[in-house]
């Protein structure tokens, strides 16, 4: 009886010693970190009372009163810039994952009640990205979080007797 060959499995490759799927989820976090960085930088840059101002004008004419609209606009963009830098370099990166999916939240709870589906599309597409690496957070291997040591349980000491 004649076997046929068989075949290796495909195996995963190695860049700079990541795997495929270490690599690829280092690309998304890091380049979605500029992202969302650089959208609270360049606020804060304008000046977050601007940005305020413009949110407020969005919003005129909508469900949400100005009194809640100005002071989410005015910390959005501090917010974004922590999130940004943080998913940017890899630190406390399940923990900013899922409070940069909140902020999503809040943004998409926000652009439903203006009626805007185009740009609420383009939000779902954040939101998918945070649970994308949310849910593979185990390839979180090119970050911060893998050089932090392990808090060391320090013990009390009794004197001797």
């Amino acid at each position: 009886m004649r076997t046929l060959p068989t075949e290796n499995p495909p195996t995963s490759g190695h860049l700079f010693g990541l795997t495929d799927g270490e690599a690829g989820y280092a690309l998304l976090r890091v380049t979605l970190g500029l992202n969302i960085l650089l959208h609270g930088v360049t606020r804060l840059v304008s000046g977050p009372g601007a940005f305020a101002d413009s949110l407020v004008k969005a919003f005129t004419g909508s469900l949400m009163p100005a009194v809640l609209v100005r002071p989410f606009a005015l910390g959005l963009p501090f917010a974004e810039t922590l999130v940004g830098a943080l998913l940017l370099v890899g630190l406390l990166t399940r923990q900013v994952l899922a409070a940069g999916g909140l902020l999503m939240l809040a943004l998409v709870f926000g652009t439903a009640l203006r009626g805007e589906w185009e740009t609420l599309g383009v939000q779902m597409l954040y939101v998918g990205l945070y649970s994308a690496l949310l849910g593979t957070a185990r390839f979180n291997k090119l970050s911060l979080d893998r050089l932090r040591l392990p808090v060391i349980a320090t013990t009390t000491s009794r004197p001797a007797p």
